[in-house]
């Protein structure tokens, strides 16, 4: 079950109604009885820091040599300005 804010279309006040998430009750206010219609808000996640890229890496281990950061990858580099060149 979930938890929906509802808003009266009629006196304004806003409610909480749980109910199933594939479920779309007829929601009615429960001051005055006129319908409510849901009321839809930001997630509340936030993305921050690191390890939400395929290239952020924990532990320093991967299964790809582009991201693992090794010696033998940037071996290969053939380009003049590389960054990763000097390590």
């Amino acid at each position: 079950m979930a938890r929906y804010d509802y808003r009266c279309t009629g006196c304004g006040s806003v409610f909480e109604v749980e109910h199933g998430m594939t479920e779309h009750p007829a929601i009615t206010c429960p001051d005055c009885g006129k319908p409510a219609e849901k009321v839809f808000s930001a997630s509340g996640i936030e993305f921050k820091g690191s390890g939400f890229y395929n290239t952020d890496q924990r532990g320093g281990s991967s299964s790809t040599p582009a991201t693992s950061g090794s010696s033998a990858s940037t071996e290969s580099c053939g380009c003049d300005n590389c960054p990763h060149k000097d390590k």
